[in-house]
């Protein structure tokens, strides 16, 4: 018996060739945009909010913004895989608008920006309950410390 086959990988096709098509309209990444845009970024202190007319121009501390909240959310903290997530996960890629910084890039951002994103997030999450995005689950955490038989004092 055959096994199930996939489409040929050098066959032309149709499909939606537009980043919006492939995001869902109830995803989280359109919910992290939303907020985003919404907030005014140079009065809550990110650096490179405000744009010289020499020199490179740097990433937009907004894209930089949200993919921290879509990293923190899905439990993705290095700069690195952050960076690898750019470059393979579309709802980043849309939320990026097909960005893809370095990891030192990334880097930079959180180290000059650690007293800014840190009242991101507080608000963000202030925010989420709000609008009742997320149930409040109970967590328990167990703070028992038990001395093993290897341990050095034995």
């Amino acid at each position: 018996m055959p096994y199930i086959r996939g489409e040929n990988r050098n066959q032309l096709s149709l499909t939606p060739m537009c980043l919006d098509d492939y995001v869902g309209s109830s995803s989280i990444c359109r919910v992290i945009a939303a907020y985003v845009e919404s907030l005014d970024l140079a009065e809550m202190g990110f650096k490179y909010a405000e744009t010289k007319e020499t020199g490179r121009p740097p990433y937009n501390p907004a894209n930089m913004l949200m993919l921290y909240l879509y990293g923190y959310l899905n439990r993705v903290r290095s700069s690195r895989r952050l960076e690898a997530e750019t470059q393979r996960n579309l709802e980043v890629m849309w939320l990026m608008e097909k960005l893809t910084p370095d990891d030192k890039t990334i880097c930079n951002f959180r180290k000059d920006n650690a007293a800014a994103l840190k009242k991101v997030f507080r608000e963000f999450s202030l925010w989420c309950n709000r609008q009742g995005l997320y149930g409040k689950e109970l967590v328990v955490v167990d703070g028992t410390k038990i001395r093993a038989n290897n341990s050095r004092r034995n």
